[in-house]
């Protein structure tokens, strides 16, 4: 009977993947499934009855900006510290829900609505020596200088953790809130690399991955759950769109956003800077709820209890990284190649099965957006074989 005895896996890979970074902390691993692009995924197949719930005719809106709304700046801010910055004990209401051990607040956080405002109160702290992410909901301080909350969540921003399912976070969805909002240094640079958070006024009591909570009493599944993913379609003409506005919708149709929390229609999450340009945000009015679609991600999972994705690629001159990127898995019949970690969509190339002279014995070419493949050998005598695959990987595998 035939078998594989041996296997050698050569690599080339040399550049990174793109990802987006605070100082000199990277956002999640470029894996994570808020750094994942969605544009080459199916349209989810209750896509017009979510957009429909949350407003097919209603306009895209930035909730952030430049100047001030009701005294205090536009959007939800952030602050950054040091290893070396206190840590005070946090009181929660859902205190069961909450992470302990302290957050790392600085004197005078910059609280989303301002110090008298009394809406989501959040206040979000990254620790740049550790790589940490701290995050409040309805945060106060007592007279005594110590803090409370409604609720609080920690993350490491170098990990692909989610928080235990059912738990919320500083989000009703339990997702962290930093890695979904618009900065306008992102925009500067001319490209965002990851998913952005939205709000929609009625959600279903339900959430899917990477969500895991919701907040809701509606059973109705018309309505969506958290977690859900809708993109720009890609149809949708940006060129009418001012700069700004077209760096946003251009990550909308790459990256998507996410369904994070109860709250207007349509409305993204950002941090408020000063140079924004509120005329050139204006027109992302343009933009409609059925200009977006539901996206089904499911063929990103690798583990429920990870916001590790899958990573789909059109070609082998994408990043790929060279860890156990190739398994195989031999049979007296059959290879199967598996690619851990990432999918080929529809890459336009062939699997090559060529002997030590050089001539070709198998071609299977590549016609589905798969992570898995498998390769009939029955037809193969024993012998030593080479595989390849786009010029950019090579291995040799024995049969007995």
């Amino acid at each position: 009977m035939k078998r594989i005895i041996a296997l050698f896996i050569i690599i080339w890979s040399t550049s990174s993947f793109s990802q987006p970074f605070i100082n000199n902390c990277q956002v999640f691993p470029k894996n994570n499934i808020w750094n994942t692009p969605i544009d080459k995924l199916p349209v989810h197949p209750k896509s017009n009855e979510y957009i429909s719930t949350i407003g097919a005719g209603l306009s895209l809106r930035n909730d952030f900006g430049a100047g001030l709304w009701n005294g205090a700046p536009i959007g939800i801010p952030f602050v950054l510290v040091d290893g070396n910055q206190e840590k005070v004990q946090v009181t929660f209401v859902y205190d069961e829900e909450s992470d302990k051990g302290g957050y790392p607040i600085p004197p005078n956080p910059p609280i989303e609505g301002g110090n008298e405002s009394t809406g989501d109160r959040h206040i979000i702290i990254i620790d740049t020596s550790n790589c940490i992410l701290y995050e409040l909901y309805n945060a106060y301080q007592n007279d005594d200088k110590t803090w409370r909350a409604g609720s609080g969540a920690i993350f490491n921003l170098n990990s692909n953790e989610l928080r235990p399912l059912g738990w919320t976070s500083a989000d009703a969805a339990g997702l962290p809130i930093f890695p979904g909002l618009v900065r306008y240094e992102e925009v500067q640079l001319g490209e965002i690399k990851h998913r952005i958070r939205f709000t929609a006024p009625k959600t279903q009591r339900k959430f899917i991955w990477p969500a895991r909570h919701y907040a809701s009493s509606i059973t109705n599944e018309n309505y969506p759950p958290m977690g859900l993913v809708v993109r720009l379609k890609s149809s949708f003409n940006t060129d009418k769109l001012g700069p700004q506005a077209k760096v946003i919708a251009n990550a909308l149709k790459t990256y998507g956003m996410i369904l994070a929390d109860n709250g207007s229609p349509w409305f993204i999450s950002g941090v408020p800077n000063e140079k924004w340009d509120m005329e050139d945000l204006f027109t992302l009015r343009q933009i409609k709820g059925s200009d977006f679609e539901a996206v089904d991600i499911s063929s990103l999972l690798i583990d429920t209890n990870s916001a590790e994705a899958k990573q789909i690629y059109n070609n082998l001159d994408d990043n790929i990284s060279v860890d156990n990127i190739l398994i195989f898995h031999p049979s007296s019949n059959y290879i199967e190649i598996i690619f851990k970690g990432f999918i080929l969509n529809n890459y336009k190339n062939s699997i090559k099965i060529y002997n030590p002279l050089g001539d070709s014995v198998l071609l299977y070419e590549i016609n589905n957006s798969s992570n898995i493949y498998r390769i009939d050998i029955s037809n193969l005598p024993t012998g030593v074989y080479f595989f390849n695959l786009g010029n950019r990987v090579e291995k040799f595998f024995v049969v007995r």
